[in-house]
């Protein structure tokens, strides 16, 4: 499943390559895109992964980074 989540306070590619780095170790996730000038998070992941959604949301917020969805 692809989705689109919208962040807040991704202000530079250096703070973008770190929140797609740490969505993309997430277990399940197949890939990850974070684009500073978009505001937002383009992942790819298997949706039968059991918290998937909400160990993203963890890895996006563990950099600084708030999901507005």
């Amino acid at each position: 499943m692809e989705k689109k989540i919208y962040v807040a306070g991704m202000f530079d590619d250096d703070t973008a390559g770190k929140v797609g780095a740490a969505v993309g170790g997430v277990a399940g996730v197949k890939s990850a895109t974070a684009n500073a000038s978009k505001a937002q998070v383009l992942v790819d992941f298997d949706e039968s992964v059991a918290g998937i959604e909400g160990a993203i949301n963890a890895a996006i917020e563990a950099n600084g980074v708030q999901v507005l969805g």
